[in-house]
């Protein structure tokens, strides 16, 4: 990594980088290549990273967590990105996204029924938020929790929930009643009567999510996690998901990056290096500019974050750079390596599929954008029609 961030990290990070690399070149790197073309979660891993202490690293320690920072987080996905970027994903789903809501509002009992197999690398938790009618506008959710006696019985579908062919447990956005007030959510074990997955489909990026159907799945009150007005608090714990995501994108730009360097100074054409050519130069400074500029947005908005969740504004604007950065660096590593970089035998690929489909999964580009103009402006600016005048 560049010396430009080590300034920005506390002794003791940079040591944890160490560790981290030292542990990922001599558990993860020899089977990387093979390791991005499977589509399954890859559980050894996350027992081996349990045993490290890479899952629940921002979990207070009473939660079985390390007590660490989000800045170690980000850190531990980046380093390990650095290596394998198919294993940063268990770094993702063990820190970031439906776990870290889950950890922020689930009620004692809950955590002690769910919490261990998850930061244990033994099951993951999916969340069930997008719908076939509500994507983007996530608050058109139809997903209902009708109540039936003290508990609930959901209805509805969901789509694109990640690692959902593999996990245990489902965070499930209902509605409990009308407008974004009436927004919560519950805990869904799988095997639970009426929840059923349907078949796999398969990413570009080469993971399965299976469709969710619940068709009158009783959920009892000790499964409630965020009642009537819960919608707010779970986008807030989504901003933290999001800054794992502009990780990732921005460590697999930067590991294509590595790759393509390498090759420019080795490859020989027309009897010179591929460095010599300033065409290929002024790409790679490109690439470089834009991932400096964003690695620095990422460390500031995540420093500050340690202080509590993050806004809207400040991870739309770290989203964005790093989605577009790490994208930009990974396209440009495709072309500078020509056919190799296109096929399966370079990891190069691999990041350039998973870099493409951060620009959309956890908020597309276009949405960062409406985000960062209400930032602007310091006001709503909402994407639905005007209602008629009475």
């Amino acid at each position: 990594m560049s010396s430009l961030y080590d300034d920005l990290l506390t002794e003791e990070q940079l040591q944890f980088r160490d560790a981290v690399r030292g542990f990922a070149e001599r558990h993860l790197a020899a089977d990387r290549l093979a390791r991005a073309h499977r589509s399954e979660f890859p559980f050894d891993v996350a027992k081996l990273m349990a045993e490290q202490g890479l899952l629940g690293i921002t979990f207070k320690e009473e939660d079985g967590g390390m007590g660490g920072s989000l800045m170690d987080a980000i850190v531990a996905i980046e380093t390990v990105s650095a290596v394998c970027p198919r294993s940063a994903d268990v770094i993702q789903a063990g820190n970031f996204g439906p776990i870290r809501t889950f950890v922020e509002y689930a009620t004692p009992d809950q955590k002690e029924r769910y919490l261990a197999p998850l930061i244990g690398g033994e099951a993951t938790i999916s969340v069930g938020m997008s719908e076939p009618e509500a994507g983007s506008a996530v608050t058109d959710l139809k997903t209902t929790a009708t109540p039936d006696g003290d508990g609930f019985r959901i209805n509805g579908t969901k789509v694109f929930s990640s690692h959902s062919p593999d996990s245990n447990l489902f965070l499930v956005y209902v509605r409990y009643g009308p407008g974004v007030d009436g927004i919560g959510s519950v805990l869904i074990e799988r095997g639970q009567e009426g929840f059923t997955l349907g078949r796999p489909s398969r990413y570009v990026g080469g993971d399965d999510w299976c469709q969710l159907y619940f068709e009158d799945v009783y959920v009892g009150p000790e499964n409630v996690l965020l009642r009537e007005g819960g919608f707010k608090k779970q986008i807030a714990a989504f901003n933290i998901e999001r800054l794992g995501n502009s990780a990732r994108a921005l460590a697999f730009g930067r590991h294509a990056f590595e790759i393509a360097r390498e090759h420019a100074e080795t490859r020989h054409q027309f009897g010179r290096p591929l460095a010599d050519f300033q065409g290929l130069q002024w790409k790679f400074a490109e690439a470089a500019l834009r991932m400096e500029a964003a690695q620095l947005m990422l460390y500031r908005v995540a420093g500050k974050a340690d202080k509590g969740l993050p806004s809207a504004y400040e991870t739309a604007l770290v989203k964005y750079l790093c989605n577009e950065a790490g994208f930009l660096a990974a396209n440009e590593a495709m072309q500078i390596l020509g056919g190799l970089g296109y096929t399966e035998e370079s990891l190069v690929e691999y990041c350039w599929r998973r870099a493409r489909g951060w620009q959309i999964a956890g908020g597309s580009l276009e949405m960062m954008k409406n985000r960062i103009a209400e930032g602007v402006f310091n006001r709503r600016f909402s994407q639905r029609p005007p209602k008629p005048k009475a």
